[in-house]
């Protein structure tokens, strides 16, 4: 390894969906680098973002544990879930986690209709969490195959959601234009009392109404059609209004129409900011509350260069993504950072605007999608290593000078 080539690298991915985990995309990239670079010093942390893997990370992270669940899916069926009870200095906080019990990996590809999931099994988690006995509840909003609007998770909850006749409204975001009144009569006590703080770790730039709304942004990677998309933005401004109106006082002056938060997973964070929890972007919940168990700003002030990865690096990365925020923050310390992705979409060589050195897809030839996600480990650790013996090029070349044979 020549001089130039840095030293210590800091590798803070996130997951990639419906394929790896956090920590498995965090030790294929180390594995990749030390192929390349035995002599590295090397610090994995896998950053949670909210999405599939988040309760598991954040229960390593601190000396937790993970409590297995039985709930019902987005698709109606019962699952296997779980949710996090965090130790060390978090402990008395659990983290649920949205995508174990309504994230787009449960919902089948042949029965992929937003129309009609529901996040029931996430608001099963929080009252089983709650019944353990924690202070707070943190959910992670990310990777969900729903589009209820929260409503589910209410229900689970306790609430009753009816129709004029006063009858229970069925599952689903298709039936929210269907909905007279949410009775909240019936909560669980202590979210209605507020002796559990929930709070919501999400993209604040999803919204629930309007042209950006989460309908239009979303619903069409859920498999919604066109029209499709438009009954559910029809019932999201419907339902913004419901629950404007029958949200508990603690919720007063919340806008979930076009709230910061509110079309999080699918809705999901109007429909439990009704009921007083606090919608709070990803990265401040996360990292910045202490209850990840890494700090991250001292990591960073060490590194040499940061290896970040995300599924996919498209036109949205800088919309809160981990990518987007790895590099806000390595760029406060001068620290160079590259990023992998499974793919690269539209947009993203806007990236190089926010702070990302150099990106890379880890797909080195066509290949259809389930192929891509059966092998990604393997796909990563490759990529990786080719990465960075590109770099270890790049820095032998500054190091001994194109010209030593004279000028061309």
């Amino acid at each position: 390894m020549v001089s130039a080539f840095p030293r210590y690298i800091l590798v803070a991915p996130s997951g990639f969906k419906e394929s790896l985990d956090a920590h498995d995309v965090a030790h294929a990239i180390s594995a990749g680098i030390r192929r390349a670079v035995p002599g590295a010093l090397i610090k994995a942390i896998p950053i949670a973002d909210g999405g599939e893997g988040t309760a598991k990370t954040m229960a390593a992270a601190t000396n937790g544990h993970v409590v297995p669940a039985s709930v019902i899916g987005p698709v109606g069926q019962q699952v296997s879930s779980h949710y996090a009870l965090l130790g060390g200095d978090a402990e008395g906080t659990a983290v649920v986690e949205m995508a174990a019990a309504g994230g787009l990996a449960l919902v089948p590809r042949d029965q992929r209709d937003p129309g009609a999931t529901t996040t029931y099994g996430v608001g099963q988690l929080i009252a089983g969490a709650i019944e353990s006995g924690v202070q707070q509840v943190l959910v992670g909003c990310g990777d969900s195959g729903t589009s209820d609007g929260g409503m589910g998770a209410l229900k689970a909850l306790g609430a009753a959601v009816l129709d004029a006749e006063g009858r229970e409204v069925p599952e689903g975001g298709t039936h929210l234009k269907q909905v007279d009144r949410v009775d909240l009569s019936g909560l669980h006590p202590a979210i209605r009392e507020g002796s559990v703080k929930i709070t919501l770790a999400l993209n604040p730039y999803n919204i629930l109404t309007g042209p950006r709304g989460v309908a239009r942004v979303f619903a069409p990677q859920k498999g919604a059609s066109p029209e499709q998309v438009e009954e559910l933005s029809r019932g999201f401004d419907h339902w913004a209004r419901v629950l404007t109106r029958d949200r508990l006082p603690s919720a007063a002056g919340i806008d979930f129409s076009t709230g910061a938060g509110t079309g999080a997973s699918g809705g999901l964070g109007a429909g439990l900011a009704s009921v007083g929890a606090v919608l709070m972007p990803r990265f401040e919940a996360l990292l910045d509350s202490g209850l990840a168990g890494i700090d991250l700003e001292s990591l960073l002030a060490k590194a040499d260069l940061v290896v970040t990865a995300e599924g996919a690096i498209d036109f949205q990365t800088p919309r809160g993504k981990v990518p987007a925020e790895l590099a806000r923050r390595a760029g406060e310390h001068g620290v160079p950072v590259i990023a992998l992705a499974g793919t690269l979409g539209e947009g993203a060589r806007g990236v190089y605007d926010i702070g990302i050195d150099a990106i890379a897809s880890i797909v080195p030839i066509p290949m259809s999608l389930e192929d891509a996600v059966a092998d990604g480990e393997n796909l990563l650790r490759e990529a990786t290593e080719r990465l960075m013996r590109t770099l270890m090029l790049g820095a032998a070349l500054a190091e001994t000078g194109l010209d030593r044979r004279g000028k061309w």
